[in-house]
């Protein structure tokens, strides 16, 4: 595997291998009842994006201190104009 984050499209779903020298993962997304509205092109973007952004929004202190321990935050970004809302 080479390391970093590498996109896999296939049948049904997406893979991203999420890999260093020190960790090494897959994340598989596929169709949920809120990642129906993109195409398979951006399925784990739309996927991903919703996901982060929900778990951010529990405001759960045991999710606040993991993201810090790993030095990951997320914010929500405006979306462009003209285009359609995922909901």
């Amino acid at each position: 595997m080479a390391y970093g984050v590498v996109v896999k499209p296939g049948q049904g779903g997406v893979r991203v291998e999420i890999g260093c020298p020190h960790q090494h993962g897959v994340l598989y997304a596929v169709r949920g009842t809120s990642s129906w509205v993109c195409g398979d092109d951006l399925l784990h973007a739309h996927a991903l994006a919703g996901f982060l952004r929900e778990l951010v929004r529990l405001e759960n202190p045991a999710v606040d201190a993991l993201m810090q321990k790993w030095g990951l935050y997320y914010r929500e970004l405006p979306l462009e104009e003209g285009r359609p809302s995922p909901g």
